[in-house]
């Protein structure tokens, strides 16, 4: 792929101004306290595994109006049972599901609990599967999840996820082997996305940790990039001749620029300089957003939507035990 975005001292310095709703906040709050009041059972239940140093639960928790979502929680096995750890919670990417008991290991492996969501109505694109219905319906949309009741910030599916995720912060907070004081939370692509929506919804955060982040600067990246899962947006409008300004109105309230300005913990984000699914001018977008002086980003020169895979890992973990010492 080659170069198409700006280049790094113009990204670097690129602050567009977005679009943001006079009742964004109001929006949240009342999204957030709907489904706090509906309240709901959480249930966390051991599974037996081929792990022999690590523990693994399966967990259900109420989300999105009380629903039912999944989790993994993944801690060391030979820790304090009575200590509670530091734990990161973490958001998956486009289509995939929470996969098996036995993937994602690391942050478990380097003594943090480490919660991984399911995303309600995916796990069927890529991977393991998902096991957490969206019981809604829309109306008209495109193939995937981008344009599901596109047209109403009430309706559309990410006001749905990205309530589960502040609502698994929630439930994490009240599991013994959870220090709620030292929770962190991170994701790639789209699970970059619903990481800054819920960091900036919840509070008392140690640490945000988008990859790659999708969801941001929609207006910017449906014109620019012809991938998905971007591009359904452009299909749908394409169809839907006229509906613009509605689907831009709405996809304002989810935008995590608006959510890096909102962010009130340590950030560190990363970018592919070479990304055609989140262009780099998008990612720039939210990160220069972000008000705090001790926010970071690694920078991936060569590489497209992987980003730093590996090495990122890497990064975000010297990052977050800087944090805690």
């Amino acid at each position: 792929m080659p170069r198409f975005d700006l280049d790094l001292p113009a990204l670097e310095a690129f602050r567009p101004a977005v679009r943001e709703p006079a009742d964004f906040d109001e929006f949240w709050a009342r999204t957030i306290a709907q489904s706090r009041a509906v309240g709901g059972e959480i249930v966390v239940e051991p599974v037996e595994t081929v792990l022999s140093t690590i523990d693994v639960f399966d967990v259900t928790f109420p989300g999105f109006a009380g629903e039912p979502v999944k989790a993994w929680l993944h801690t060391p096995r030979y820790s304090d049972d009575a200590a509670a750890l530091p734990t990161v919670i973490e958001f998956n990417g486009y289509g995939g599901g929470r996969g098996l008991p036995t993937e994602r290991l690391g942050w478990a492996s380097a003594g943090y609990a480490h919660l991984f969501m399911d995303t309600r109505g995916q796990g069927s694109t890529w991977g393991a599967p998902g096991a957490t219905p969206d019981p809604h319906g829309t109306g008209p949309s495109t193939n995937g999840y981008m344009t599901r009741g596109i047209e109403s910030p009430e309706d559309y599916y990410y006001r749905r996820v990205f309530t589960d995720a502040v609502r698994l912060i929630d439930a994490a907070r009240t599991l013994p082997r959870v220090d709620a004081a030292r929770i962190a939370v991170t994701g790639g692509s789209q699970g970059g996305g619903i990481t800054l929506a819920a960091a900036a919804l919840s509070e008392d955060l140690v640490a945000v940790m988008p990859d790659v982040p999708f969801l941001c600067h929609f207006e910017r990246a449906i014109g620019m990039t012809d991938r998905e899962p971007y591009h359904e947006v452009v299909r749908y409008l394409s169809v839907h001749r006229g509906a613009t300004q509605r689907v831009l109105d709405t996809l304002s309230y989810f935008d995590g620029v608006n959510f890096a300005r909102r962010l009130s913990a340590p950030a560190l984000f990363s970018v592919g300089l070479l990304d055609p699914v989140c262009p780099p001018s998008t990612v720039y977008a939210a990160y220069n957003h972000v008000e705090r002086d001790d926010k970071q980003i690694r920078v991936y020169d060569f590489n497209e939507h992987e980003g730093g895979q590996a090495f990122q890992w890497e990064e975000q973990a010297r990052f977050l035990a800087q944090i805690l010492g």
